[in-house]
């Protein structure tokens, strides 16, 4: 049972449309409000030699980042707690945040992970570099197989 009852203001397009207002019922009355739902914005950009990984994270600091790569796998998570107390002689205040994300990203196989792998936080965006193999390197990975 939801905690907010929502009072319909056309009762007659929940009977025409029962599908959908189970949907939004859903939506609105499942533990939406109690779940961290928020996702930096990523953006992948892929050149000849590289690809670029820009997260967009403001409020963070550099050392609130772990990036790591692991079975090809890139893991980019951060974690940011911050606490604030005031006190005043006739008051004291007390504020604190929490904020984490954690995202994963499965690398082509023409990364070069022998490379170094760079990363830069300013300004509030995590700037991630990671170079790709070599073309010839590439190809020499690449056997042909003759049908007979």
């Amino acid at each position: 049972m939801p905690l907010v009852q929502f009072n319909r203001r056309l009762p007659i397009m929940d009977r025409m449309f029962p599908e959908i207002s189970d949907i939004t019922d859903n939506m609105l009355t499942e533990d939406l409000f109690l779940r961290d739902t928020w996702m930096p914005a990523i953006n992948v950009k892929e050149h000849n030699k590289d690809f670029e990984i820009e997260v967009c994270a403001p409020g963070f600091t550099k050392k609130d980042f772990e990036v790591s790569i692991s079975d090809d796998v890139l893991t980019i998570s951060a974690e940011s707690k911050r606490e604030m107390e005031e006190k005043e002689e006739n008051y004291s205040r007390k504020e604190f945040s929490y904020n984490s994300f954690n995202r994963t990203f499965t690398l082509p196989k023409n990364v070069d992970l022998k490379k170094k792998i760079k990363a830069n936080y300013d300004n509030g965006v995590l700037l991630i570099h990671i170079e790709k193999s070599e073309v010839s390197k590439m190809e020499e990975k690449k056997k042909m197989i003759e049908i007979s």
